[in-house]
């Protein structure tokens, strides 16, 4: 018995040399990475998907601001306060874009374009170039939503808002009324 098992490794080996041996070498590769991916990535989730992760509607409400952002004390965070009330109730996505650099029409232009080319659903504007470039913008765009704080030019596809102690609410308001409008 001792005998034939050398007889046996050495006939094994003979085997695999070649063409046969590649073929065979190969397939236990792939089978030993396809076990891999099944046990590493294929596996079911061990119990309920997490709670607390948002499902957000395919809704985009974007915010378009001076440098300052949304900071505490910003024109515009009143109006981040007003588009993050109204993303918990009617779970669409809100972001928001500073604008960097010069506060000019030329400078805001490739900002909002960017808005556009993400396709955002409502274009929400802060800051006097922001709103100047919103209002103008909003023409070529009617199928769009517009906001814009203490604006001059309301048209079909645009709401005016004030600023003062109503601007979050009359943000959320104006959300959840694009929101609506936007809904079968």
């Amino acid at each position: 018995m001792a005998s034939r098992v050398p007889r046996v490794l050495a006939s094994a080996a003979g085997a695999l040399r070649g063409r046969v041996g590649w073929t065979v070498a190969s397939a236990a590769v792939l089978a030993l990475g396809l076990l891999a991916v099944w046990l590493f990535v294929g596996g079911k989730q061990d119990g309920p998907p997490d709670p607390r992760a948002r499902q957000y509607k395919d809704f985009d409400a974007c915010l378009l601001t001076d440098e300052k952002g949304i900071v505490t004390g910003a024109p515009a965070a009143p109006v981040w306060e007003g588009m993050q009330q109204a993303s918990g109730e009617t779970q669409v996505r809100v972001t928001f874009v500073p604008v960097m650099g010069e506060q000019s029409v030329a400078n805001v232009q490739p900002f909002f374009n960017g808005l556009m080319q993400r396709q955002c659903d409502v274009v929400l504007a802060s800051g006097a170039p922001q709103v100047k470039v919103v209002e103008e913008g909003a023409k070529k765009h009617p199928k769009v939503r517009f906001v814009v704080v203490d604006g001059s030019k309301g048209a079909g596809n645009v709401t005016l808002v004030a600023s003062g102690e109503g601007l979050k609410k009359a943000v959320a308001d104006a959300v959840r009324q694009a929101v609506k409008d936007a809904t079968p």
